[in-house]
Protein backbone atom coordinates (compact mmCIF):
# COMPACT_ATOMS: atom_id res chain seq x y z
CA UNK A 1 0.00 0.00 0.00
CA UNK A 2 0.95 3.34 -0.91
CA UNK A 3 3.49 5.30 2.09
CA UNK A 4 1.38 8.28 2.04
CA UNK A 5 -2.63 8.89 1.23
CA UNK A 6 -3.85 8.91 -2.31
CA UNK A 7 -6.57 10.64 -4.10
CA UNK A 8 -8.16 8.67 -6.41
CA UNK A 9 -11.23 9.55 -8.93
CA UNK A 10 -13.96 7.21 -9.95
CA UNK A 11 -16.72 7.39 -12.54
CA UNK A 12 -19.71 5.88 -13.43
CA UNK A 13 -22.87 6.96 -15.31
CA UNK A 14 -24.95 7.05 -11.80
CA UNK A 15 -24.47 5.28 -8.67
CA UNK A 16 -23.17 1.80 -9.90
CA UNK A 17 -19.62 2.56 -9.45
CA UNK A 18 -20.40 3.14 -5.73
CA UNK A 19 -20.17 -0.60 -5.22
CA UNK A 20 -16.24 -0.42 -6.56
CA UNK A 21 -15.89 2.93 -4.14
CA UNK A 22 -17.05 0.21 -1.47
CA UNK A 23 -14.73 -1.93 -2.71
CA UNK A 24 -12.02 0.79 -2.84
CA UNK A 25 -12.63 1.41 0.72
CA UNK A 26 -12.31 -1.84 2.01
CA UNK A 27 -8.58 -2.35 -0.01
CA UNK A 28 -6.92 1.03 0.61
CA UNK A 29 -5.33 2.51 3.18
CA UNK A 30 -8.38 4.54 5.66
CA UNK A 31 -6.89 7.63 4.78
CA UNK A 32 -7.05 7.57 0.83
CA UNK A 33 -9.37 10.17 -0.60
CA UNK A 34 -11.61 9.25 -2.91
CA UNK A 35 -13.48 11.81 -5.58
CA UNK A 36 -16.88 9.80 -7.31
CA UNK A 37 -18.06 11.42 -10.19
CA UNK A 38 -21.40 10.06 -11.54
CA UNK A 39 -22.53 11.38 -14.96
CA UNK A 40 -26.08 11.01 -14.61
CA UNK A 41 -27.29 13.70 -17.09
CA UNK A 42 -26.65 11.27 -20.04
CA UNK A 43 -27.51 7.88 -17.71
CA UNK A 44 -28.17 5.35 -18.94
CA UNK A 45 -24.63 4.80 -20.83
CA UNK A 46 -26.12 2.34 -23.35
CA UNK A 47 -28.29 4.52 -25.28
CA UNK A 48 -25.97 7.04 -26.28
CA UNK A 49 -23.97 6.86 -29.09
CA UNK A 50 -20.23 6.13 -29.13
CA UNK A 51 -18.82 9.40 -30.52
CA UNK A 52 -20.71 11.48 -28.44
CA UNK A 53 -19.46 9.04 -25.24
CA UNK A 54 -15.75 9.68 -26.00
CA UNK A 55 -16.02 13.08 -26.64
CA UNK A 56 -17.92 13.60 -23.46
CA UNK A 57 -15.88 11.30 -21.12
CA UNK A 58 -12.32 13.45 -22.70
CA UNK A 59 -14.01 16.71 -22.02
CA UNK A 60 -15.95 15.45 -18.55
CA UNK A 61 -12.67 13.82 -17.16
CA UNK A 62 -10.17 16.05 -18.13
CA UNK A 63 -11.74 19.26 -16.44
CA UNK A 64 -11.95 16.84 -12.31
CA UNK A 65 -8.73 15.53 -13.50
CA UNK A 66 -7.51 19.32 -13.19
CA UNK A 67 -9.58 20.33 -10.43
CA UNK A 68 -8.81 17.06 -8.23
CA UNK A 69 -5.51 16.27 -9.18
CA UNK A 70 -6.18 12.11 -8.70
CA UNK A 71 -3.00 10.12 -8.77
CA UNK A 72 -5.10 7.53 -10.91
CA UNK A 73 -8.66 7.18 -12.29
CA UNK A 74 -11.03 4.20 -11.76
CA UNK A 75 -13.71 3.99 -15.10
CA UNK A 76 -15.82 2.26 -12.83
CA UNK A 77 -18.71 1.28 -15.84
CA UNK A 78 -18.20 -1.03 -18.28
CA UNK A 79 -19.51 0.77 -21.06
CA UNK A 80 -17.15 3.36 -20.69
CA UNK A 81 -14.02 1.47 -20.45
CA UNK A 82 -14.79 -1.43 -23.07
CA UNK A 83 -15.37 2.23 -25.28
CA UNK A 84 -13.21 5.09 -24.42
CA UNK A 85 -10.01 3.76 -22.05
CA UNK A 86 -7.37 3.89 -25.34
CA UNK A 87 -8.85 7.52 -25.61
CA UNK A 88 -8.57 8.51 -22.18
CA UNK A 89 -5.09 6.43 -21.55
CA UNK A 90 -3.43 8.33 -24.57
CA UNK A 91 -5.19 11.89 -23.51
CA UNK A 92 -3.79 12.17 -19.82
CA UNK A 93 -0.44 10.72 -17.88
CA UNK A 94 -1.78 8.87 -15.44
CA UNK A 95 -3.09 5.23 -14.39
CA UNK A 96 -6.90 4.38 -15.51
CA UNK A 97 -8.05 1.29 -14.28
CA UNK A 98 -11.17 -0.13 -15.97
CA UNK A 99 -13.68 -2.08 -15.83
CA UNK A 100 -14.52 -5.26 -17.81
CA UNK A 101 -17.21 -8.39 -17.76
CA UNK A 102 -15.69 -10.80 -16.07
CA UNK A 103 -15.52 -13.40 -18.86
CA UNK A 104 -12.25 -14.82 -17.93
CA UNK A 105 -13.17 -15.43 -14.25
CA UNK A 106 -16.91 -16.88 -15.45
CA UNK A 107 -14.73 -19.67 -17.84
CA UNK A 108 -12.13 -20.40 -15.30
CA UNK A 109 -14.58 -21.21 -12.20
CA UNK A 110 -17.74 -23.29 -15.15
CA UNK A 111 -17.66 -26.70 -14.66
CA UNK A 112 -20.51 -26.92 -17.42
CA UNK A 113 -18.41 -24.73 -20.22
CA UNK A 114 -21.84 -22.71 -20.16
CA UNK A 115 -21.29 -19.18 -18.96
CA UNK A 116 -23.53 -16.30 -18.37
CA UNK A 117 -23.43 -12.48 -18.63
CA UNK A 118 -25.88 -9.50 -17.53
CA UNK A 119 -24.83 -6.77 -19.15
CA UNK A 120 -26.09 -3.58 -20.74
CA UNK A 121 -27.27 -3.22 -24.25
CA UNK A 122 -24.37 -1.21 -25.18
CA UNK A 123 -21.72 -3.66 -23.63
CA UNK A 124 -23.52 -6.92 -25.48
CA UNK A 125 -23.60 -5.86 -28.46
CA UNK A 126 -19.25 -4.51 -28.84
CA UNK A 127 -17.36 -6.71 -30.56
CA UNK A 128 -15.05 -6.56 -27.67
CA UNK A 129 -17.08 -8.67 -25.75
CA UNK A 130 -16.91 -11.29 -28.34
CA UNK A 131 -12.83 -10.92 -28.08
CA UNK A 132 -12.82 -11.74 -24.68
CA UNK A 133 -14.70 -14.91 -24.97
CA UNK A 134 -12.46 -15.56 -28.05
CA UNK A 135 -9.21 -14.80 -26.23
CA UNK A 136 -10.46 -16.47 -22.32
CA UNK A 137 -13.32 -18.21 -23.05
CA UNK A 138 -13.18 -20.24 -26.55
CA UNK A 139 -13.78 -23.55 -24.73
CA UNK A 140 -17.55 -22.54 -23.10
CA UNK A 141 -20.89 -21.41 -24.39
CA UNK A 142 -21.45 -17.75 -23.35
CA UNK A 143 -25.21 -16.64 -23.12
CA UNK A 144 -25.21 -12.83 -22.77
CA UNK A 145 -28.54 -10.64 -21.86
CA UNK A 146 -28.00 -7.11 -22.36
CA UNK A 147 -30.64 -5.67 -19.82
CA UNK A 148 -31.74 -2.14 -20.39
CA UNK A 149 -34.01 -2.36 -17.13
CA UNK A 150 -31.77 -3.78 -14.60
CA UNK A 151 -29.37 -0.81 -14.05
CA UNK A 152 -32.68 1.48 -13.42
CA UNK A 153 -33.71 -1.36 -10.68
CA UNK A 154 -30.40 -1.32 -9.68
CA UNK A 155 -30.37 2.40 -8.84
CA UNK A 156 -33.67 1.73 -6.72
CA UNK A 157 -32.34 -0.87 -5.07
CA UNK A 158 -29.04 1.45 -3.77
CA UNK A 159 -31.68 3.60 -2.36
CA UNK A 160 -33.77 0.99 -0.71
CA UNK A 161 -36.68 1.22 -2.53
CA UNK A 162 -38.73 -1.95 -2.49
CA UNK A 163 -38.47 -4.39 -5.65
CA UNK A 164 -40.99 -6.80 -6.58
CA UNK A 165 -38.96 -9.96 -7.28
CA UNK A 166 -40.86 -10.21 -10.66
CA UNK A 167 -38.99 -7.26 -11.99
CA UNK A 168 -35.78 -8.95 -11.54
CA UNK A 169 -37.05 -12.61 -12.74
CA UNK A 170 -38.60 -11.44 -16.02
CA UNK A 171 -34.94 -9.73 -16.82
CA UNK A 172 -33.15 -13.28 -15.39
CA UNK A 173 -35.63 -15.10 -17.60
CA UNK A 174 -34.15 -13.78 -20.66
CA UNK A 175 -30.50 -15.23 -19.95
CA UNK A 176 -31.48 -18.81 -18.42
CA UNK A 177 -34.37 -19.34 -21.11
CA UNK A 178 -31.85 -19.24 -24.01
CA UNK A 179 -31.12 -22.56 -25.58
CA UNK A 180 -28.64 -24.61 -23.05
CA UNK A 181 -29.60 -21.83 -20.67
CA UNK A 182 -30.33 -24.68 -17.78
CA UNK A 183 -26.76 -25.18 -18.10
CA UNK A 184 -25.47 -22.00 -16.67
CA UNK A 185 -23.31 -22.37 -13.98
CA UNK A 186 -21.62 -18.92 -13.70
CA UNK A 187 -22.79 -15.78 -14.25
CA UNK A 188 -20.74 -12.63 -14.84
CA UNK A 189 -22.15 -9.19 -13.81
CA UNK A 190 -20.80 -7.10 -17.17
CA UNK A 191 -22.52 -3.59 -15.19
CA UNK A 192 -21.35 -2.55 -12.17
CA UNK A 193 -24.58 -1.04 -11.20
CA UNK A 194 -25.77 -4.41 -10.97
CA UNK A 195 -23.75 -5.21 -7.35
CA UNK A 196 -26.97 -3.82 -6.06
CA UNK A 197 -29.12 -6.21 -7.10
CA UNK A 198 -26.53 -9.43 -6.12
CA UNK A 199 -28.87 -10.23 -3.05
CA UNK A 200 -32.29 -10.46 -5.58
CA UNK A 201 -30.11 -12.69 -8.23
CA UNK A 202 -28.29 -15.36 -5.88
CA UNK A 203 -31.88 -15.78 -4.42
CA UNK A 204 -33.77 -15.73 -7.51
CA UNK A 205 -31.69 -17.99 -9.92
CA UNK A 206 -31.64 -21.34 -10.52
CA UNK A 207 -29.46 -22.99 -7.73
CA UNK A 208 -25.78 -23.74 -8.13
CA UNK A 209 -25.19 -20.47 -10.16
CA UNK A 210 -21.96 -18.59 -9.08
CA UNK A 211 -22.46 -15.24 -9.50
CA UNK A 212 -19.50 -13.25 -10.15
CA UNK A 213 -19.01 -9.29 -9.28
CA UNK A 214 -15.66 -7.80 -10.29
CA UNK A 215 -15.66 -4.96 -8.04
CA UNK A 216 -13.25 -6.56 -5.37
CA UNK A 217 -10.75 -7.39 -8.23
CA UNK A 218 -10.98 -3.76 -10.18
CA UNK A 219 -9.96 -2.33 -5.96
CA UNK A 220 -6.74 -4.77 -5.56
CA UNK A 221 -5.62 -3.23 -9.01
CA UNK A 222 -6.11 0.28 -7.88
CA UNK A 223 -4.27 -0.70 -5.11
CA UNK A 224 -1.18 -2.24 -6.75
CA UNK A 225 -0.89 0.73 -9.18
CA UNK A 226 -0.47 3.48 -6.71
CA UNK A 227 1.77 1.77 -4.55
CA UNK A 228 4.08 1.27 -7.94
CA UNK A 229 3.97 5.29 -8.88
CA UNK A 230 5.05 8.58 -6.86
CA UNK A 231 2.04 10.40 -5.63
CA UNK A 232 1.22 13.98 -5.85
CA UNK A 233 1.85 14.96 -2.67
CA UNK A 234 -0.70 15.39 0.69
CA UNK A 235 -4.64 14.43 -0.27
CA UNK A 236 -7.07 17.50 0.27
CA UNK A 237 -9.19 16.90 3.00
CA UNK A 238 -12.12 16.91 1.58
CA UNK A 239 -14.18 14.18 -0.72
CA UNK A 240 -16.27 14.98 -3.44
CA UNK A 241 -19.83 13.38 -5.02
CA UNK A 242 -20.05 15.26 -7.91
CA UNK A 243 -22.94 14.54 -10.42
CA UNK A 244 -23.67 16.16 -13.76
CA UNK A 245 -27.32 16.86 -13.15
CA UNK A 246 -29.51 17.51 -10.23
CA UNK A 247 -30.98 13.87 -9.16
CA UNK A 248 -34.74 12.91 -8.70
CA UNK A 249 -34.21 12.18 -4.70
CA UNK A 250 -31.78 14.00 -3.78
CA UNK A 251 -32.33 13.33 0.37
CA UNK A 252 -33.03 9.38 -0.32
CA UNK A 253 -29.72 9.17 -2.31
CA UNK A 254 -27.93 11.58 -0.03
CA UNK A 255 -28.64 9.31 3.02
CA UNK A 256 -27.78 6.20 0.84
CA UNK A 257 -24.41 7.80 0.13
CA UNK A 258 -23.77 8.29 3.78
CA UNK A 259 -23.09 4.56 3.84
CA UNK A 260 -20.14 4.68 1.51
CA UNK A 261 -18.68 8.07 3.41
CA UNK A 262 -19.77 10.85 1.41
CA UNK A 263 -21.76 13.46 3.48
CA UNK A 264 -23.10 15.51 0.78
CA UNK A 265 -23.54 15.36 -3.45
CA UNK A 266 -22.02 18.28 -5.74
CA UNK A 267 -23.60 19.19 -8.86
CA UNK A 268 -21.37 20.33 -11.25
CA UNK A 269 -22.73 23.45 -13.38
CA UNK A 270 -22.12 24.39 -17.04
CA UNK A 271 -18.40 25.31 -15.86
CA UNK A 272 -17.52 21.25 -15.43
CA UNK A 273 -14.51 21.75 -12.72
CA UNK A 274 -16.79 24.28 -10.51
CA UNK A 275 -19.63 23.21 -8.73
CA UNK A 276 -22.80 23.73 -6.21
CA UNK A 277 -22.80 21.68 -3.08
CA UNK A 278 -26.01 20.15 -2.09
CA UNK A 279 -26.55 18.58 1.53
CA UNK A 280 -30.06 17.81 2.70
Amino acid sequence: MPNRPGRVLAFDSGIGGLGIVRALREVLPPETRIDYLADNALFPYGEQADDVLIGRLLSLLGAQIEARRPDLVVIACNTASTLALPALRARFPLPFVGCVPPVRWAARVSTTHVIGLLSTAATARRPYLRTLQQDYAADCTMLVHGARGLADLAERAFLDEPLEDALVLRELAQLFDQPEGDRIDAVGLGCTHYTFLMEAFTRLSPPGVAWLDPAMAVARQAGRLLVERPLNGPAEEDEHLLLTAPPPNALALTKAVRRIGYVGLEILSAEPAQCARLTV
